[in-house]
């Protein structure tokens, strides 16, 4: 007879599983030696999405090899310990390494309308539609920043430390999301970063830029904004007041 495990996922981890595997136990079989994280990543579930990992009623980190008929329960990252835990805090391993102190993004191909909202925000955020997988992961782990895809598979790269599967598809509920999810309300400085390029954006003066504006924009705006990058212009038009609009609603959340 194969030799098995049983294995559950809590919370939003059923995200990743067929409709059958959802918040139930079920059997795996263990067809050879494998490391814990090697088990959970192969049914599908990338190991930035995983904090704790329950083994026979012991905390265990991503290294544990697993044993034949072993029980095994993982958990998202969380506020707070799982509801029934009984484990003592202080015996929990936690698989998830501390939050960079400074929240600072990279982001795949799909997700060009949620980087301008984050660089909106005030969000370091870098963005290329060209970039491809491996580049994304090298750049995730050399520069310490939170990875944010929606391919599984890219975060299931062993370098990439701090990644997110961003579940929504609608840029907007991407944003609070991801707002969310990593505490950053109360980081929020918009309008500081270029939507563009993610430089930094500074005032300048209506003289030293009014050969480049359009009559209309040179005759009723006298405020002005520049980035100190690609050196594109921002004024307060309309499109600033939609994005007023959208920030409001953002600060209420989701």
């Amino acid at each position: 007879m194969p030799q098995q495990i049983t294995i559950r996922f809590y919370e939003e981890l059923n995200d990743f599983l067929a409709q059958d595997q959802c918040e139930t136990d079920f059997n795996v079989e263990l067809k050879k030696a494998r490391s814990v994280k090697d088990l959970i990543e192969s049914i599908g579930i990338p190991h930035t999405e995983i904090d704790l990992i329950i083994v026979n009623g012991e905390s265990v980190d991503f290294n544990y090899q697993v044993q034949p008929d072993d029980h095994i329960s993982v958990y998202p990252v969380s506020n707070s310990l799982p509801e029934g835990m009984v484990i003592m805090p202080s015996l929990l391993q936690h698989c998830q390494p501390q939050p960079l102190y400074k929240p600072r993004f990279v982001l795949d191909v799909h997700l060009g309308r949620l980087a301008a909202y984050l660089r909106m925000l005030g969000f370091d955020t870098l963005y290329k539609n060209d970039c491809d997988d491996p580049a994304l992961a090298e750049i995730s782990a050399g520069e310490h920043r939170i990875l944010l895809t929606c391919d599984r598979l890219l975060l299931m790269r062993k370098q990439v430390t701090h990644g997110y599967f961003v579940r929504n598809r609608q840029p907007q509920q991407q944003l609070l999301e991801i707002l969310s999810r990593f505490h950053l309300y109360d980081n929020l400085k918009p309008f500081t970063r270029c939507m563009h390029c993610n430089g930094k954006t500074q005032p300048v003066e209506k003289q030293a830029i009014e050969t480049q504006l359009l009559p209309k924009t040179k005759k009723y705006y006298n405020e002005f904004f520049q980035c100190d990058s690609c050196k594109k212009i921002y004024w307060k038009g309309s499109h600033y007041l939609k994005m007023q609009e959208m920030i409001s609603s953002v600060n209420k959340g989701p």
